[in-house]
């Protein structure tokens, strides 16, 4: 429900990442009334369960509509939440005029072309991370919303996470110095997917529409549902799965803009012997040369152990900021603890990663009373980073990236990498991609 003292916090502006042309979140034209019903439809109902909890807990929300590729689950949360429609298509959810916003919890290959159609269709979008599935996407998400002046808010829910904030807030007033660094980490025992053959799929799924507009492939059970991650095709990785969140807070809390012009570092399977295509170990670096003078570079590291049943200095996952006179680590299920020069701690608080605030502040920005605490070009960086590491990874090789054009210098097989293959005329191709 909506209390006074979280709408005064969620309006906060002083600690937008936004530079003047990226990242600058802008309320739609012509916002809704205050006190009008906003009427939302549900695409994918494996994330898309957990979101439709936190906007039924909205007095000014209503669950108008789901949607998922198997009947199975769409009919399960359908009754669990007494939802009058659900459709195995989303685009009956664009043709609804009475619906208001979507939001899109689909595998990743899905997450652009379904934001952009409902940008089209007049619709606001919540859409989970990484915002996109390559770089070109996430450009031509920030363009939909702007030129069909949308609320679009990506899932990146510690930016409405208030221990974040006021952790960010002591590192922009130089609780730890000059922020320098920072080392991102994604530490944790992932699943062996195994090896599977193609099969035919079960009845309940609609896997063509499953697939929409990625390149067709057989039926393979390991492919879905969660284990979409691990496929090039259809997911980024962990680094654009969990690890998005803490790069998220890694770049927030670095307080750069725009995107790094050098990335390095090394990114394979070191343990597991499966199907899944993307590395389970990664050690990247991106720089951020300011104006190349010292003092103005940044550092951002992240590490990645998908192998690794163990918490990094106590926290599931996280960032540690190095700065000229301390250290802080932010865990976002954690907390912060705030360390001075020789080691010395000066400060520390729990807290948890919010179970509202984030689609709160969704609504509160398509009612216009708030601006999107994650709108889709502050998401767009983040999720360009995981991006820019998977790329890294799959050429083997350190790259210069040139963050006005988002293209590689003199490198024609990274930026291949920067877009990605579509089934030839299906309708949901993004123009321009």
């Amino acid at each position: 429900m909506r209390k006074n003292t979280r709408r005064a916090f969620l309006k906060r502006s002083g600690l937008s990442l936004a530079g003047a042309t990226l990242a600058v979140a802008r309320s739609p034209s012509v916002a809704m009334g205050a006190n009008e019903r906003i009427n939302l439809g549900v695409i994918g109902l494996s994330r898309g369960a957990s979101l439709c909890a936190a906007f039924a807990e909205q007095d000014d929300a209503r669950l108008a509509c789901v949607c998922d590729t198997d009947s199975q689950r769409l009919e399960k949360v359908r009754k669990k939440y007494s939802v009058d429609n659900a459709v195995g298509d989303f685009r009956r959810i664009l043709d609804d005029k009475s619906i208001d916003a979507v939001v899109i919890a689909t595998p990743d290959h899905w997450h652009a072309p379904a934001a952009i159609l409902a940008c089209e269709a007049g619709k606001h979008i919540y859409v989970e991370k990484p915002c996109s599935h390559n770089i070109r996407e996430g450009r031509l998400m920030i363009e939909a919303a702007r030129r069909h002046k949308r609320v679009m808010q990506v899932g990146t829910q510690n930016r409405s996470n208030e221990g974040v904030r006021e952790a960010i807030e002591m590192l922009r007033e130089g609780a730890i110095g000059d922020v320098l660094a920072v080392k991102v980490i994604n530490s944790q025992k992932r699943a062996n997917i195994g090896h599977q053959q193609p099969t035919d799929p079960p009845a309940h799924l609609d896997y063509d529409q499953w697939v929409g507009p990625a390149p067709m492939v057989p039926y393979q059970s390991n492919r879905l549902h969660y284990t979409w991650h691990w496929w090039h095709a259809f997911g980024t990785g962990d680094i654009g799965n969990d690890g998005v969140h803490d790069l998220d807070i890694g770049l927030w809390g670095l307080g750069v803009e725009g995107h790094p012009s050098r990335i390095s570092g090394y990114g394979a399977k070191m343990f597991f012997d499966d199907d899944q295509q993307f590395p389970d170990t990664y050690l990247i670096t991106y720089e951020y040369p300011g104006d190349g003078t010292v003092g103005a570079r940044r550092l951002l590291i992240f590490e990645q152990r998908d192998w690794s049943p163990y918490r990094e200095h106590g926290f599931e996952n996280g960032d540690i900021y190095y700065g000229t006179k301390g250290m802080m680590l932010v865990g976002k299920h954690d907390g912060y603890r705030l360390f001075g020069e020789r080691n010395q701690p000066i400060a520390e608080k729990e807290f948890r990663m919010p179970p509202t605030e984030h689609q709160r502040n969704f609504l509160d920005a398509i009612h216009g009373t708030a601006e999107p605490n994650a709108d889709v070009a502050v998401g767009h960086l983040s999720a360009t980073l995981a991006h820019l590491g998977n790329i890294c990874a799959r050429v083997g090789r350190s790259l210069t990236f040139d963050p006005k054009t988002e293209q590689f210098v003199g490198d024609e097989e990274a930026n291949k990498l920067t877009r990605r293959e579509y089934r030839e005329g299906h309708w949901a191709v993004p123009k321009g991609a």
